[in-house]
């Protein structure tokens, strides 16, 4: 049986089915990413920044049917699909504006004769993509390191092979070289087998921290570049000052945008007791008013989750929790009666530090909220868990925004506003959330060599 197939988290029904990749085509594309690079380097910049910009401009033409394609086979709501397909576009143009400058080489004040370092390219790499964003996480992936001078084997998520085809497609019609970018439908083991190979470089993972920590071992064991971007259980702290109305909406597509399956997602709701009474019943009673919904239909919030297995496990750890004492604000889980992966939003409360689900990231339709006595409080919170990815401050005063955000233990921070992600801004995070930085000027930097021109010969 294939790993690599179509299932319509909407009806549980599988619509298309891939063959895994075998051996021979492991092989062969290690082999047409090698050799594409010896000659893929050697293109001027413009040469790719003009492949870049065809890239963004059929997404632009082919959104409507990419949407739907996202929303059959992970179940994000068309409109939201869309939203991530522009941003895909914006990714590409934003690389192929600025890779002139970003790449530009730097120059360095010696005492005697001249130094400069220029970024280059390395080589092959390994891309691993999850399923949640199947076109943004190879994006933001892709365009830095293509537009850099490196080739590309990419590993899509086995419920994605749909998306993955198309993104070959694409690039392709954009007059992308053949061997630059390299498709497979590849098991676990044969990721591990094409990390290990010599003629690969480095390898950049989006996913599960399992995942990440077989990726770090296998790559630290053949001494490759690697860039994690891993799980998160980001913070929304809400002030005593902030308007409560618009906190409440920030929440809502903070904590339930895309099903509430990203690691960005606004997981842990932690409101100073002063707001505490208003902010819960207006999130509430928000909460009650949405209703998972056809993901085909524009006016769609919420989906089914990604899968039936995805669902279940999201149902064993809202069972634990209120084993384990939590409060149900919202009742929600598996709607029983319906087939695929359908997810009532729930909304706990009282949660605390003796229950598995307090240092657990909740990848789906649940919220947590909790209490804090002050600010300082509500940051010590903010900071007790594993991860470390992003948070959101909600507060009307810029100082006191400011001294919060030095103070949370992230990779990202937004004010009166949800998490989210720009093409010109970095993203990633620190502790179990991962390592490197993706988009902005800091993703094209993640493999290149930095390399040194010293001349000592006087002027």
């Amino acid at each position: 049986m294939s790993e690599y197939q179509v299932t319509n988290p909407a009806t549980g029904e599988v619509e298309a089915t891939y063959p895994t990749a075998n051996e021979q085509d492991i092989q062969q594309a290690i082999k047409k990413a090698d050799d594409a690079y010896q000659e893929w380097q050697k293109t001027s910049i413009g040469e790719r920044t003009d492949v870049l910009n065809r890239i963004a401009d059929i997404y632009d033409k082919r959104r409507d049917e990419l949407a739907r394609i996202i929303a059959t086979e992970m179940g994000k709501p068309v409109a939201q699909a869309k939203g991530e397909l522009g941003l895909v576009a914006q990714i590409y143009r934003y690389y192929a504006n600025n890779a002139q400058e970003l790449l530009a080489p730097n120059t360095i004040d010696v005492d005697q004769g001249s130094a400069s370092v220029k970024k280059l390219p390395v080589g092959a790499l390994l891309g691993i993509m999850p399923w949640n964003f199947p076109h943004y996480q190879v994006a933001r992936f892709v365009a830095p390191n293509v537009v850099a001078g490196n080739t590309i084997i990419l590993k899509h998520a086995p419920q994605c092979p749909n998306t993955a085809e198309v993104i070959v497609d694409i690039l392709k019609d954009a007059g992308l070289p053949d061997g630059v970018y390299n498709n497979v439908y590849a098991t676990n083991d044969q990721a591990a087998t094409i990390i290990e190979d010599s003629r690969v470089q480095g390898v950049s993972l989006t996913g599960s921290e399992r995942a990440g920590q077989a990726v770090a071992k296998i790559a630290g064991g053949a001494l490759k570049k690697v860039v994690l971007e891993l799980g998160g259980s980001d913070a929304f702290i809400v002030a005593a000052d902030a308007d409560i109305a618009q906190a409440v909406q920030n929440a809502i597509v903070g904590r339930f945008g895309n099903t509430g399956q990203a690691c960005n997602a606004a997981k842990r709701l932690i409101i100073v007791e002063d707001v505490y009474e208003p902010f819960v019943k207006g999130f509430t009673d928000a909460v009650r008013g949405i209703s998972a919904a056809d993901p085909m239909q524009e006016d769609t919030f919420i989906g089914p989750m990604s899968s039936v297995s995805a669902a279940e496990n999201l149902q064993k750890q809202l069972d634990s929790a209120i084993q384990d004492g939590a409060t149900v604000l919202v009742e929600g889980g598996m709607t029983k009666d319906k087939a695929g992966a359908w997810f009532a939003p729930a909304v706990l409360a009282d949660v605390d530090s003796s229950m598995n689900v307090y240092s657990e990231e909740l990848f789906g339709p649940v919220a947590v909220i909790y209490k804090a006595r002050d600010i300082a409080h509500a940051i010590e919170i903010a900071n007790d868990v594993p991860f470390g990815l992003g948070a959101s401050i909600q507060t009307q005063d810029a100082d006191l925004a400011a001294d919060i955000a030095d103070k949370l233990e992230v990779g990202m921070v937004y004010i009166n506003t949800p998490s989210g992600s720009e093409a010109n801004t970095p993203f990633g995070g620190v502790k179990r959330s991962g390592f490197g930085r993706e988009l902005g000027t800091l993703g094209i930097t993640e493999f290149l060599n930095y390399k040194l021109i010293r001349n000592k010969t006087s002027a």
